[in-house]
């Protein structure tokens, strides 16, 4: 059985996409940011939370800030890469909710009422809302480089606040020199798919 998006497509979103490590100077363009992001905004979250936040890191003195809370493995590449972007999940997602879930706008209170529920709910969508914008990095013929090698309280101190929590930091931009590791083993399908 094939799928319906052809090969080219496969292999720019999955098979030869990869986890870039350089990159080259080529700047990452607004119009790309919101090509982007017009593309993954329609990826599913539960009630349409929508609760991802990017705060694009573009500025000399905000890189620097930034390379300052990254693990040591991370600060070079992060501090090259043409764009960084910090991925959040908003806390406070339900006060969009009367917007984002207009046939049931009572969902705010009824479901997301209390702090704990909502930094779970957030957090799950948030991720996977990152999975897409990774995803959608790629359909631009970018490179990304998420991490999650970093300093969370730090960054959350340095560029967000209290209603905001960390997930990753994503370099992204035109793969340079070297850019990639040797592709890591995946798991077999009969190692992941059970049928009940």
């Amino acid at each position: 059985m094939s799928l319906v998006l052809d090969s080219a497509a496969q292999d720019l979103l999955f098979r030869e996409a990869r986890t870039a490590n350089t990159f080259t100077d080529e700047p990452v363009t607004e119009e790309q940011v919101q090509a982007i992001y017009e593309l993954v905004k329609y990826g599913p979250t539960a009630f349409n939370q929508s609760p991802l936040r990017i705060t694009l890191v573009r500025s000399p003195e905000a890189r620097e800030r930034l390379v300052q809370h990254m693990a040591e493995g991370n600060q070079a590449k992060t501090a090259t890469a043409p764009l960084v972007a910090i991925l959040s999940a908003d806390n406070e997602f339900h006060e969009e909710l009367p917007a984002l879930f207009p046939h049931f706008p009572q969902a705010k209170d009824v479901f997301f009422g209390e702090r704990p529920v909502r930094e779970g709910s957030a957090a799950m969508n948030a991720a996977l809302q990152a999975a897409y914008f990774i995803i959608g990095i790629r359909a631009a013929g970018l490179a990304a480089g998420p991490m999650t090698g970093l300093d969370f309280a730090g960054v959350q101190k340095e560029f967000l606040d209290d209603d905001h929590t960390p997930l990753m930091v994503v370099n992204i931009g035109r793969p340079g020199e070297d850019a990639w590791f040797p592709r890591s083993p995946r798991l077999a399908y009969d190692d992941v798919i059970t049928t009940v």
